[in-house]
């Protein structure tokens, strides 16, 4: 890091590396407070199942956006950075530094880059557009999208469902295409100038799948599934983004018997894996400048 205490520190890693004992460890040194950027952790109810900062963390160090919003609700991307603006007029009018640490990518790039100007789509218009996206292959999808969106679908590969489903949600909601949207002004980043540190953690991939494991299997222990079941018996729409945490499915599976509990706890593994190698995949294409530090050992 540059000498003197910095205005702000980003923190970027893949589930389970260890990036939020650094972001305690950093902000007990220069006086910040931990600020978060998972898009997980923000719902009240997941405690547990995303990791979230202890009582005994937050005793030990300041923390914001954690825990703030019900499960019953959305939160996107544009929800966050109006909820990060105000953290940090708070933090920098109280002379603390803003420690932001999180394994959301889509965050970071707000913060740093801005935000395209791309409206809030209805929920009831994402779950028409999820529906058809597991009742449809990708093809017919890219096609319907081409009679929509020529130019979008010309863009986009045919087996691209994931993308092929958010343009035709914009162009259906919006009645413009996804890139007359991104074309537009949109708004500015949060953090720019000097004295921002930019970090992402880097650890072997054997080593990180031993962390995931292992910290899944501690996630149930302390009661995981308990926490799961209080979920599930808020009888919340299946495809709310807390509804879709890494790990939240198969122990709602096990709180209903339709699974066992061993078979949950693979399955939550082998989702925070695959979580896991997403997230190294964006940090290396869309944060490729950002300065690589190695994951402490003992993490």
């Amino acid at each position: 890091m540059t000498e003197g205490r910095p205005r702000a520190v980003l923190i970027a890693g893949p589930t389970a590396s260890g990036k939020s004992a650094l972001a305690m460890a950093v902000a007990e040194r220069i006086g910040g407070a931990v600020v978060n950027a998972d898009s997980m952790q923000v719902y009240r109810e997941l405690s547990i199942v995303t990791a979230r900062p202890t009582p005994a963390d937050e005793a030990r160090v300041p923390h914001r956006l954690y825990g703030h919003v019900a499960a019953a609700a959305g939160y996107s991307v544009a929800q966050w950075r109006a909820d990060m603006a105000g953290t940090l007029a708070e933090l920098e009018a109280g002379g603390r530094p803003a420690v932001v640490v999180g394994g959301t990518g889509l965050y970071f790039r707000c913060l740093t880059e801005g935000l395209s100007a791309v409206p809030e789509i209805p929920q009831e218009v994402r779950t028409h557009w999820r529906q058809r996206g597991l009742n449809e292959p990708a093809a017919a999808l890219h096609a319907e999208l081409a009679r929509r969106d020529p130019d979008g679908a010309a863009r986009l590969r045919p087996g691209d469902a994931q993308r092929i489903l958010r343009a035709l949600e914009v162009i259906d909601a919006t009645g413009r295409s996804l890139a007359a949207w991104q074309a537009a002004p949109g708004l500015p980043p949060l953090l720019e100038g000097p004295g921002i540190e930019r970090i992402v953690l880097a650890i072997d991939r054997a080593e990180l799948h031993r962390r995931i494991d292992r910290r899944f299997e501690a996630m149930v222990a302390a009661g995981a599934l308990d926490e799961a079941a209080a979920l599930d018996a808020l009888g919340l729409d299946p495809d709310l983004p807390a509804m879709r945490a890494i790990g939240v499915k198969p122990l709602i599976a096990a709180v209903r018997g339709e699974i066992g509990l061993d078979e949950a706890i693979r399955c939550g593994q082998a989702e925070s894996r695959q979580y896991a190698k997403r997230q190294e995949t964006w940090f290396r294409n869309q944060m490729a400048d950002w300065p690589r530090r190695a994951a402490s050992a003992a993490a």
